[in-house]
Formats: C-alpha cells, structure tokens, sequence
C-alpha cells in the first residue's frame, strides 16, 4: 500500500512538473524570448534597427514588470486557473498579431501586453511547482523549470529553420502556434496550495539586512547586465559569422539553460550561496564578453556559459534571501530584477549604432560588478541557518525571474 501511495505521489509529481514545464516554455522560452531570435531576421527583412530593437524589448519587460506588480498586488486572482488561460489565450493572439502591422507603436503595444501576460503565466506555474509537487519530490521543481531553457531551444530552433525557409511574418506565426501548443499542454496545471511561512524559534538571523543588501544590489545588476545579453546574443553572432552559428546559438543556450537549474540547486548543498553567485556571475561575464568578441568558437562558449548559468543566478539569489529570512525577500529581488531588466536595452541603447559589440562589453562589466558585490556576501555570511518556508504570496511574487527553486 505505501509502495502504491509513493508511486501515485511520484506520478501526480510529475504531471504537475511537465505541464507546469510547459506553461513556463510559453511564457519565457517564447513569450518573451522569442524576439531575441526573430530581431535578426526583422533587421534585415523589416529595417528594424538596433535602437527599435530595443525598444520592442523593453517595451516587452516593461509589460512583464506591470504583471509582476499587478500580481503581488491582488496574488489571489493571479492564482485563478482562467487568469492562466486568458493570459495564455492573450500571449500567442499578440504573437500572431504582430506580422499584421508595420508600424512600431503596434509593436511595442503588442509586446507590452505579451509581457504582461508572460509575467501571469509565471505566477501561476511557479506558484503551483512550489505548493503542489509533494515535499519528497522537490527535485522535481528543477526539472520543471527546465522548461524555460526547452521553450528557449525551440525559439532558436524556430528563428533558425524559418531563416531558411519562409521570412520574419512566418516566424511570428510559428511561434504564436508553438505558444498556444504549449499553452494547451498546460492548461490544466493545478492552482496552488495556500502555506504560511514559519521560522524555528531559536534560528532567527541577527541583523539580516547586512547580507541582503549587497544581494538586492548584485540581482538588479545581474537584471541589467544579463538581459542585454538575452536580447541581442543572437543578432551579435549573426552579424559576426556567416556560416549561421547565430541560429544555433540560442538553441545551445536553451539547451544548456535546460539542466542548470537543477545543477546549481544540488551545487548550493555543498558550497555557500556567496561562492556560487560569485562564480555565476563571473562565468556569466566571461560568457558575454566573448560575444561580444566574434567569431564562432567565441559564440559557441559564450552560448554555453550563457546558457548554464542566468537560471542558476537566480536559483542562487532567490535561495540566499530565502536563508536570509528577509520579509518577502522573494518579492523584493524579483521587483529589483525586473526594473533592471526593463533599463538594460535603454542603457545601452546609445551605442547600438555601431553594432551590438560595445553593448555586450557594457553588460559584461555590469555582470561583473555584479560578482563584486556578491562577493561581499561571503563576510561573516550566517551559512547554517535554516531557512523560513516562504508564503504563497511570496511564491506568487516570483515573477520576474525564469526560475525559481526551494533549497
């Protein structure tokens, strides 16, 4: 009978987790981040320039930051099952209906409600993976936030098989199919299980605030530097190579970005949060700078680094202001991320007229400086405390981050 009951437990695990995984695809993978495959061939089939390019994008994380907001603000509508379906429904309408226009104000419109909605979709999924999944099953949030890096792989894989066969109105096209496939994949994701947070007494963190400060300073800074990154890594190698490693790069990254969640999540049970952001950050660097470098082994490494380590920062963040024991530290980091990842494109939009060099080496030293303040974290850094069990409203605030994972 327990044999049975575990294995009914472990089936429900990941039913919850694969279509949870499929949610979250539709949402980042290709709500949000499909653009970033797409912006080469609208450059040259649609006149985009890089400046517009930034724009669409920002208008995108902007709409993203307003769903965020809107959903700490009134979390119980955003954990309604029809909430999750509208806002799929509306996700893959906007995708479909951005080759009917021309016109750039359309655009940002459209791409405004996209965020939105992909900041709901977030919400709902993330809620349910960390309330539902059963306890024993936890490793199974890793994988469901593998779905982020498939859905990342498939929009690469798009905007790569589209080059070749059809223009930038087919691309948008697919994806809003791929979307609503992905949505209907999903569609019945559980709602999540309301939990209240508890601290063992005895285990409370003296002046916390001293850790999370320089945390929150090195997320936003991590927002800033990594989204320019996600935004323009595919059109930097495009105009580099000729051979069409551009295409593939952004499946490499999805590809990598698949099993790194769950591999930085195990790594954090061995080494500190402050080591590990540390070295994220500096991989995550090291990664951009060789974007902006050219060249195809450069793109390829920098595709790989890229890839397997912006799902992990945020693994690794979230995680340490969990342990911090910070009052809802999970909206706090998610609020600051999403405001930088909204100034990321317009920091760095004065220099995209020379191309997207000076762009990325921009956001490889805020990165940096990211890992510079994260290293203050390792000063006298209370590395044994039990962490509080978040609420579900602080679940439900996680919204401006593509994965999110228990320790």
């Amino acid at each position: 009978m327990m044999g049975r009951c575990s294995t009914g437990a472990a089936t429900t695990g990941w039913r919850v987790a694969l279509r949870a995984a499929a949610i979250l695809a539709a949402a980042v993978g290709v709500g949000r981040f499909v653009f970033t495959p797409i912006l080469p061939l609208m450059q040259h089939q649609a006149d985009v320039s890089a400046q517009l390019g930034a724009g669409i994008a920002t208008a995108n994380y902007a709409g993203y930051l307003a769903g965020a907001v809107a959903a700490m603000i009134a979390p119980g509508l955003f954990r309604r099952r029809v909430t999750l379906r509208v806002s799929g429904i509306a996700v893959a309408a906007t995708l479909a209906a951005m080759p009917l226009s021309v016109v750039p104000a359309v655009w940002i419109a459209l791409r405004v409600i996209a965020g939105a909605g992909s900041a709901v979709m977030f919400v709902y999924a993330a809620s349910s993976v960390l309330t539902v999944i059963p306890a024993h099953a936890r490793h199974l949030t890793g994988w469901a936030y593998g779905g982020v890096g498939a859905g990342i792989a498939a929009s690469g894989l798009l905007g790569l098989v589209v080059g070749v066969v059809g223009d930038w109105h087919v691309a948008w096209w697919v994806a809003a199919v791929l979307t609503a496939g992905l949505v209907a994949a999903g569609w019945n994701v559980p709602a999540s299980v309301r939990r209240d947070a508890t601290v063992s007494p005895g285990s409370a963190i003296h002046r916390p605030h001293r850790w999370f400060a320089p945390l929150v300073l090195s997320y936003f800074l991590e927002g800033v530097g990594y989204i320019v990154a996600g935004t323009f890594l595919v059109a930097a190698a495009s105009g580099h190579s000729g051979d069409g490693i551009g295409g593939l790069v952004w499946i490499i990254v999805g590809a990598t970005a698949v099993p790194s969640c769950a591999l930085w999540a195990w790594l954090s049970t061995r080494w500190s949060y402050p080591v590990l952001l540390t070295v994220a950050l500096l991989a995550q660097a090291a990664g951009i700078a060789l974007a902006a470098a050219g060249g195809t082994g450069y793109s390829i490494a920098a595709a790989v680094l890229f890839g397997g380590t912006f799902m992990g920062v945020t693994v690794l963040s979230l995680a340490a202001g969990s342990h911090l024991q910070i009052s809802a530290a999970v909206a706090i980091l998610s609020a600051v991320y999403a405001v930088g990842q909204a100034l990321g494109p317009l920091v760095v939009a004065p220099v995209l007229d020379g191309g997207f060099r000076d762009a990325l080496l921009i956001a490889a030293v805020i990165v940096a400086l990211a890992a510079l303040v994260s290293g203050l974290l390792r000063i006298r850094f209370p590395h044994h405390r039990p962490a509080a069990s978040p609420s579900n409203d602080d679940v439900a605030a996680m919204t401006a981050t593509p994965v999110v994972l228990e320790r």
